[in-house]
């Protein structure tokens, strides 16, 4: 066998991903969506490369692809697994130091982590998590160390042993005892609104936003199998996006460009009007209606956006209106607060790369006031770090079970 010495140019040594690329072709059907499996289709159809249709039948053998009744091309529930693994991967690894379990303040409760502390014993509580150490504690501070003499080097009786010992003996009260705290970790439902309007495909916003939901998705199924997690987009309507179809997700593109823009379409013909607006208001009604057939006891809603509501619906009719109207502005508004209402805790994640047209975050302080909830300005870079840090804080309990 002959041996090959050359000097290490420093690049990093291949790994699995690179060796084999059907996760660098997912990644590409992630980015563009539904417009990449037909660029996929029509190589299939006139291959120019022996080597990329070789590739794609290495895909569908592997499970990776499949074809529909109709013979188009699908992702397999392998690939949408493998999609999501990536993405979580990606988002917990750009995760600052600290912060990959959520918020370091916690309440007290019953169910999970143990944490530092202690509280006093009540009638009922579990005396499995008696604080030894923190009970006797007490109990000497109470009535101080005992005072107890020699034992009696005769041969003991019940009676004399009784006497004898009675003295060294520590008294407990219930005032004495103490139990560890747990973190207060409960079932959790959760809707992410996620923008489609067609000013999300500028700065890489949409691809971020579906890239934090598909890591969502992930640790749903993997850490807390017992939380539901549901995807809405909105766009001119709103739509609830099956697991299946959100790596294939995208923005509606713009087909109007004036300055100026009322319309008024019935909600039956939505489909054939101008797809681009945002209607976050009809996204708010569905996340409603997704979330009153959950029995959990948090339930909260995501909003990611880029703008202030440009669409709503009233009686039958959806009102497409750009520059913003105020109508819109109190429709969305007055949905906001039905969800608190309900009980929903909601999350506002704006996307702010636009700063010549910020005047759209007072919507986002309006909502936010309003609903009693939490709002993150941030870019498309940080929105993993805030959505995640937001959900798993979100997941434990507000009150304390003493």
């Amino acid at each position: 066998m002959k041996s090959f010495y050359a000097q290490y140019d420093g690049a990093e040594f291949p790994t699995q991903d690179h060796l084999f690329p059907s996760d660098q072709l997912l990644q590409f059907i992630t980015q563009y969506g539904d417009q990449a499996l037909k660029a996929i289709e029509q190589m299939l159809k006139c291959p120019q490369d022996p080597q990329q249709a070789q590739l794609l039948d290495q895909l569908i053998a592997q499970g990776l692809l499949d074809r529909d009744a109709l013979g188009k091309l699908r992702l397999t529930p392998r690939a949408i697994n493998r999609i999501q693994r990536r993405a979580l991967a990606e988002v917990f690894a750009n995760l600052p130091q600290g912060q990959r379990e959520g918020h370091p303040k916690t309440t007290p409760g019953q169910g999970g982590d143990r944490i530092e502390g202690a509280k006093p014993y009540t009638y009922g509580d579990n005396v499995s998590e008696l604080d030894i150490h923190q009970t006797l504690h007490n109990a000497l501070t109470r009535q101080g160390l005992p005072k107890g003499q020699r034992a009696p080097t005769r041969q003991l009786t019940t009676d004399n042993w009784q006497l004898a010992t009675d003295s060294w003996r520590i008294r407990f009260t219930e005032r004495d005892f103490e139990l560890h705290l747990h973190e207060g970790a409960t079932n959790c439902s959760t809707v992410i609104l996620l923008d489609q309007s067609g000013s999300m495909m500028r700065y890489g916003r949409f691809i971020a936003a579906k890239q934090v939901a598909l890591a969502m998705q992930a640790l749903v199924r993997s850490r807390f199998p017992q939380d539901t997690l549901d995807i809405v987009g909105f766009y001119s309507g709103a739509s609830f996006i099956r697991e299946s179809f959100l790596p294939l997700a995208m923005p509606k593109p713009v087909t109007i460009y004036d300055y100026h823009v009322r319309l008024r379409v019935p909600l039956a013909k939505l489909e054939h009007a101008p797809q681009h607006f945002t209607n976050l208001h009809m996204g708010l009604q569905l996340a409603r209606r997704l979330l009153q057939r959950r029995p959990s006891q948090n339930k909260q809603i995501f909003i990611i956006t880029d703008g202030q509501p440009t669409a709503h619906l009233d009686a039958g009719y959806v009102y497409l209106l750009y520059p913003p109207d105020p109508r819109s502005t109190l429709a969305t508004l007055k949905e906001g607060a039905l969800a608190l209402r309900d009980g929903c805790r909601i999350c506002t994640f704006a996307l702010i790369e636009d700063y010549w047209g910020m005047e759209w975050v007072g919507f986002v302080d309006q909502l936010t006031k309003l609903t009693k909830g939490l709002a993150f300005y941030t870019s498309s870079a940080d929105l993993s770090t805030c959505i995640m840090e937001s959900y798993l804080s979100g997941r434990k309990k507000k009150t304390c079970l003493a």
